[in-house]
């Protein structure tokens, strides 16, 4: 019988016990950890403009060790309570720290459901790594965590977003009014989700 989200949970231990490894064709997504914290500061740093219009602003001291070190403290409170696990994408071949994934919102109960973020650094987008990692997480939303719908939120004007969630089977199901803040700003967002029996995990 397939362990429970629950009996996966109690598996992790931090810091530095076990934790996933989930591998795609040219990624691997695993949780982020203290040590990466020099790669994802130079990695933000210089992607810093790229980022900015499709997040929230920046805290004034959003790349300093002791806001990463908090940012994992977090990490490992949402992930024992089971509300949100984030993983860093490294690029397989030479371990290259390229961008992040993070599901949030877990919901249990009748809904069974989390909304999925993501982002790449400058000189790694477009380049297909953020389709590989999503296509390498999706068995571990519906399989391992046993979720059954996973949703997302794009700005209208993001397609590179659009395109790649339309690529992995999401259906666009509405259109939500100032539904983030983004960059500062209060900003539409367009919404999709894809359910567990539609996913193509093979």
């Amino acid at each position: 019988m397939k362990p429970g989200p629950m009996a996966f949970m109690r598996g992790l231990t931090f810091p530095g016990g076990q934790q996933p490894v989930l591998r795609g064709r040219e990624v691997y997504l695993r949780y982020p950890r203290i040590a990466d914290y020099k790669r994802w500061a130079l990695l933000r740093g210089e992607s810093r403009a790229f980022l900015t219009p499709w997040e929230p602003a920046w805290a004034s001291d959003e790349l300093t060790k002791g806001a990463f070190r908090r940012r994992i403290k977090r990490y490992q409170k949402e992930i024992r309570q089971d509300s949100a696990y984030a993983f860093f994408v490294f690029r397989s071949e030479d371990d290259t720290l390229m961008g992040g994934c993070t599901l949030s919102n877990v919901r249990r109960g009748v809904t069974q459901c989390c909304a999925l973020g993501y982002w790449i650094g400058e000189r790694f987008a477009r380049q297909g790594y953020m389709f590989d990692a999503v296509k390498a997480l999706v068995p571990f939303i519906f399989s391992t965590l046993g979720l059954h719908r996973i949703e997302a939120a794009c700005l209208p004007s993001n397609e590179p977003s659009k395109s790649l969630l339309v690529k992995m089977g999401f259906r666009q199901e509405g259109f939500a009014r100032r539904y983030l803040q983004i960059n500062g700003e209060w900003s539409d967002h367009v919404l999709f989700a894809l359910l567990g029996d539609e996913a193509q995990v093979g």
